[in-house]
């Protein structure tokens, strides 16, 4: 595999690899800052561009290792758009973490990022220390998705009012973005963005600069995998497991935390009042507390 002329793959800094995929070889990149015990964090989408997910907090303690997924920002691009899909990406993480050297890592995965980490932690369980599954669920099929476009309709009552754009959240929200281009993909994330969050308007001048850099990319929304769901899967994960979800995430919510917590044999639950599907970036404080206390309980790091 070739690698950036970083002089080590924790250097600080953003690092490229060529790896694998059936018989093409692709660009992952991905992104280190911080310093500590290494957690590699997936991020959402998919097709969410990376940056999103920095987390200065856990930085102060922990080498963070940031995946640039495949198919957005400087990654490379799958083949057949087909491909993108949670089996593809935990393989391409599985080339990132070998590339690391260490024996173990933590690995934090949100959202969509969560679904992957929960097929790498059944794949390959040996390479994990502990897992964090931030605002995700164990299923992503036909009723998880009702529920979020319910979930949607709530808001857009609730907010209609006093801010009429919202009337066109529920709308965009289902909107297929493997039909558009990366910007009208990207054009949708930020117009409903305020609906990942619990006060928004209240904290617009914090939150805005936010919504402007969110990047979208339309080819990881063509991927063609059959539903997510790892449900009967679940119990044999049995890596040290912190769930982690906002009590106002409307898409990953307590719902599902609740029933990743229940089907895990080795995890903490944490609800977070007035949060919603970003709490390091609406409560960054107490999201790092949680997250650390977690692993110096685990041992991972000093208290």
């Amino acid at each position: 595999m070739k690698h950036s002329h970083q002089s080590s793959p924790l250097s600080p800094g953003a690092h490229a690899l060529t790896v694998p995929h059936g018989a093409a070889r692709i660009e992952q990149r991905y992104h280190v800052a911080g310093s500590g015990p290494v957690c590699v964090a997936h991020p959402g989408g998919p097709g969410i561009g990376w940056d999103y997910l920095r987390m200065p907090g856990l930085e102060e303690r922990l080498t963070m290792v940031y995946i640039e997924p495949v198919g957005t920002g400087h990654s490379g691009h799958l083949p057949d758009a087909r491909d993108y899909t949670v089996a593809t990406y935990a393989q391409l993480l599985h080339h990132v973490v070998d590339h690391l050297g260490q024996p173990r890592i933590q690995l934090l995965g949100h959202s969509h990022g969560g679904f992957i980490a929960q097929r790498y932690a059944l794949d390959h369980p040996d390479r994990l220390a502990s897992l964090v599954l931030y605002d995700t669920s164990p299923v992503a099929d036909e009723a998880f998705w009702s529920a979020a476009v319910a979930a949607m309709d709530l808001f857009v009552d609730a907010n209609v009012g006093a801010h009429p754009e919202v009337a066109g959240y529920t709308e965009a929200l289902t909107t297929p973005l493997g039909l558009l281009n990366d910007d009208g993909a990207t054009a949708v994330l930020r117009q409903i963005m305020p609906a990942y969050l619990f006060d928004y308007w209240g904290r617009e001048e914090e939150f805005g600069p936010a919504r402007r850099s969110l990047r979208m990319y339309a080819d990881p929304n063509r991927g063609q995998g059959a539903p997510f769901d790892v449900r009967p899967e679940l119990s044999r994960i049995t890596t040290a497991a912190l769930v982690l979800a906002g009590n106002d995430d409307f898409i990953c919510g307590p719902r599902w935390a609740r029933l990743l917590h229940e089907g895990l044999s080795a995890a903490k639950l944490a609800i977070l009042e007035d949060t919603g599907h970003l709490a390091h970036i609406e409560r960054p404080a107490l999201f790092g507390d949680i997250v650390l206390e977690f692993l110096e309980k685990r041992g991972v790091l000093s208290s």
